[in-house]
């Protein structure tokens, strides 16, 4: 008893000073990640966990017209970036930068965090996909510009000549498969790689338009305008004005690949979605869309990085 009576005061002044600690001890920093990151919870989304992160950049960029937002889903604290439209329903968008959520201006924002959870799955997988490929692409060594060097044209390559001209040209022998660049003196690297990707795009302009009017009369719409794109996760675009733009870069692929997404984006036109009916008119224009649709993702994955 007498043992008690000493320690109990001790007892009681330690707990007092334990309470007041945890109540100075300040409130732990939420995670400002823009990429999934770990959070605490019991349950695996995916098995084994994946954390969804990318080297670069740190975070998705905002316009005047978006709101950048986080919601935990399952173990990850996933930021996205919200943009209100005259849409009819919520849409979502996976790129090198993150995730874009589209909602229509009457839905709120409990609405917008259940459809992300219901696409949970879907999202963190292509996010993780995302880094993936952009790692590899990073893994790869940098072209070498110099004569007799090989360049991705068309499902195949062809071979880059230079020589030295009193001025710059271009010239190429579809024959031989050569690009013949013509440098003046004192030409950088830089300007080479201008002038290639000059030729490039010239070639995909014209090539991108036959292909485009060829679909479109079988599929018995019109498009608006044409023009190309430089996206570096997205080969083609369809607006509700009808207007297409297609990636330059579909130059480096073969000619079935780039059918596939010209009927892609004209398919568009009559279904702004990629619901059944859209795959359905898809089909009835080009019947093997789905095998193209995967050696797309695997041509991509394996060209190797030119102008970085």
């Amino acid at each position: 008893m007498r043992n008690a009576r000493h320690f109990a005061p001790r007892l009681q002044r330690w707990l007092a000073e334990k309470a007041e600690a945890q109540q100075e001890a300040p409130p732990a920093a939420a995670p400002s990640s823009p990429f999934p990151v770990p959070a605490p919870a019991a349950v695996n989304l995916l098995r084994p966990p994946v954390q969804l992160r990318r080297p670069d950049p740190t975070s998705p960029p905002v316009s005047g017209d978006q709101d950048k937002r986080q919601l935990l889903v399952g173990e990850y604290i996933l930021e996205y970036v919200l943009k209100r439209s005259s849409r009819h329903s919520i849409g979502f968008t996976v790129d090198d930068t993150g995730l874009y959520v589209t909602a229509p201006k009457r839905c709120t924002l409990g609405d917008i965090d259940n459809a992300i959870r219901a696409k949970q799955h879907w999202i963190l997988s292509k996010l993780d996909e995302r880094r993936q490929r952009r790692a590899a692409r990073l893994e790869k060594p940098p072209m070498v510009w110099e004569d007799g060097a090989k360049l991705p044209y068309l499902g195949g390559e062809i071979t880059l000549r230079l020589y030295h001209a009193p001025r710059n040209r271009t010239e190429f022998d579809p024959t031989a498969m050569e690009l013949a660049m013509g440098l003046v003196q004192g030409a950088t690297e830089q300007l080479l790689k201008e002038r290639v990707k000059s030729w490039y795009k010239a070639q995909a302009e014209g090539l991108f338009q036959q292909r485009l009017d060829l679909y479109a009369a079988r599929l018995g719409v019109q498009y608006a305008g044409f023009s190309l794109s430089s996206a570096d996760t997205r080969w083609g675009s369809c607006t509700v004005q009808r207007t297409i733009r297609l990636n330059w870069k579909l130059i480096h692929f073969s000619l079935p690949l780039i059918d596939y997404v010209a009927a892609h984006e004209l398919a568009h036109i009559l279904e702004m979605n990629h619901s059944p009916r859209f795959w359905a008119n898809v089909g009835r224009i080009y019947p093997q869309y789905e095998e193209a649709k995967q050696l797309l993702r695997k041509r991509a994955a394996e060209l190797p990085p030119l102008f970085t």
